[in-house]
């Protein structure tokens, strides 16, 4: 069986998962298909890797807080005429273990292996700990 790679993805201006759940709800009435995206410049190479179980990990406010299964890759045209990758997601956002992320740009490749683990069942409606707390725990391997 072919393994799969993820994706992890800056959240930018987002405050929490609520608040990205939030935004994708709203921006999701305006596509036929009601399927949040993600649409950026770069086709992924590892296509089939990503279509074989990948998800992309959200970084919001420096920490990777939560994953969304990739569905598919549809090309879209931009106003600009340029052909861009929409990234098609999963309507479920799945709570994960915290892990600090440093910023950059795009999007980035991540191994299973090195990817957080979801959050255990009957944990994902907790409260989530303050940001600058998680994130000093997740640098010292505490989450």
């Amino acid at each position: 069986m072919e393994k799969h790679i993820n994706l992890v993805k800056l959240s930018v201006g987002t405050e929490s998962v609520e608040t990205l759940q939030a935004w994708q709800e709203q921006y999701r009435q305006t596509l036929p298909e009601g399927l949040p995206r993600h649409v950026t410049r770069m086709w992924p190479k590892r296509e089939a890797e990503l279509l074989n179980g990948g998800s992309i990990f959200w970084v919001i406010k420096g920490l990777i807080q939560c994953r969304q299964r990739i569905l598919r890759l549809d090309e879209v045209t931009g106003e600009d005429g340029i052909r861009r990758c929409a990234i098609v997601l999963d309507r479920d956002l799945h709570r994960t273990n915290t892990a600090p992320k440093r910023p950059f740009q795009g999007w980035r490749y991540l191994k299973p292996e090195d990817s957080p683990a979801d959050l255990p069942e009957g944990r994902e409606e907790e409260q989530p700990l303050p940001a600058e707390l998680s994130q000093a725990l997740a640098e010292i391997g505490v989450l």
